[in-house]
């Protein structure tokens, strides 16, 4: 089976998301719970991909993209690796779409795929 997550460069402990972002390690927790960042154990630990951080800022486009995989019908953890699997209608993986500022495109794909 294929890493979807092969293609992530550099992850970041919830620590140094906190240390890079410069707020508390809760805060950084609030987001991952509100879809503004995305977190995948790792080796046991909870990381997050590097590029969803950008100029100090996490990735806007991330939190609206997830509601919608989630009312397509997608879990958290499977809308989490359909970000990161790449798909022939894009071409890409979403998330390259998403850092790309092709949000539209990506959301249309999601809704596509409704479970």
């Amino acid at each position: 089976m294929i890493d979807p997550f092969a293609s992530v460069s550099q992850w970041l402990t919830v620590p140094e998301v906190a240390d890079i972002l410069g707020i508390p390690l809760g805060k950084v927790r609030r987001l991952i719970e509100e879809h503004a960042l995305v977190a995948v154990k790792r080796d046991g630990v909870l990381k997050v991909p590097a590029e969803l951080i950008e100029d100090g800022e996490t990735l806007p486009s991330l939190p609206g993209t997830i509601v919608v995989l989630l009312d397509s019908g997608f879990t958290l953890d499977a809308a989490i690796e359909w970000l990161y699997t790449f798909d022939d209608s894009l071409p890409g993986t979403p998330i390259e779409f998403l850092l790309k500022g092709h949000k539209s495109a990506v959301r249309r794909l999601a809704m596509s795929l409704a479970i």
